[in-house]
């Protein structure tokens, strides 16, 4: 395997998959999102893989989708309005989603290690993985409503059986940071630890653990609880897809890339 910018480290049947996008930030541009898609493939059909662990860089799990890398094409959604440009939106809004539900559909568990920030698309990601621990300073947020955008990626489908939803519901509705321990009280992650590495020692203490157990029997378990879950969430994602098609490009998008640029508060009309 190959890797552009995820650095992959195997230690006894645990693969360490440490996550870096464009100048090895913590975000996320359509490269690392094909990336993440190719990682997740390959490590599925990986007989030496037995557990996965994903974490960030430098300090931070994600802050999200890469605004700066893809401003330019949400200027050309946003300039046009023809089914041509509306047909663009959803065939990426689909292929972005692939790349999380190569994290979710790999038959390998999946431990998401999150420290610093975890914003948007991070949220996304992590929702993609089986099991989330954080560190105590982790702070998380679907931060979508903010930009005026529909969390499209797969944490308004795959939370809803993690969180409940009331929770769901507030945090997507509010965009709103949340703490670890937050996180922790509502059930969005197992359990906090004081510093990243006793994150870290935590994170690969439970994957070898689950390492030790039938590779097989492991995989029926996943298959046996996505059994109701999977077609649920793929029917959640077609839908948001076409509802951004739709609705994504608007006036209120143009505020909040404005005010983005102009470090200020979006007014929304």
């Amino acid at each position: 395997m190959t890797d552009a910018r995820f650095d992959l480290t195997r230690d006894d049947g645990v693969v360490t998959v440490e996550l870096a996008g464009r100048d090895g930030k913590p975000v996320m541009d359509p490269e690392f999102l094909t990336e993440l898609h190719d990682t997740f493939v390959e490590l599925d059909q990986d007989d030496e893989a037995r557990v996965i662990v994903l974490r960030g860089t430098r300090g931070n799990f994600s802050y999200g989708l890469d605004l700066a890398a893809v401003a330019g094409m949400f200027g050309h959604f946003l300039s046009k309005d023809d089914a041509d440009t509306r047909q663009q939106v959803h065939a990426t809004v689909r292929r972005w989603q692939a790349a999380m539900t190569a994290v979710a559909s790999c038959r390998k568990p999946t431990i998401a290690a999150i420290e610093g920030w975890c914003l948007g698309g991070g949220v996304d990601l992590a929702a993609a993985c089986d099991i989330r621990v954080a560190s105590a300073d982790a702070t998380l947020s679907i931060k979508e409503a903010r930009l005026a955008i529909v969390a499209d990626l797969g944490s308004l489908q795959r939370l809803v059986g993690v969180i409940g939803d009331g929770h769901l519901r507030q945090l997507a509705l509010t965009g709103e940071d949340i703490t670890a321990e937050r996180a922790a009280r509502i059930g969005l992650v197992n359990d906090v630890y004081p510093s990243s590495e006793e994150l870290m020692a935590a994170a690969h203490a439970l994957a070898s653990t689950i390492a030790r157990n039938s590779a097989l029997t492991m995989r029926g378990i996943k298959d046996v609880l996505d059994a109701e879950r999977g077609p649920r969430v793929e029917a959640g994602l077609r839908y948001v897809a076409a509802w951004n098609s739709a609705f994504l490009a608007s006036d209120d998008l143009l505020e909040a890339m404005a005010a983005m640029r102009e470090g200020r508060e979006p007014t929304f009309r």
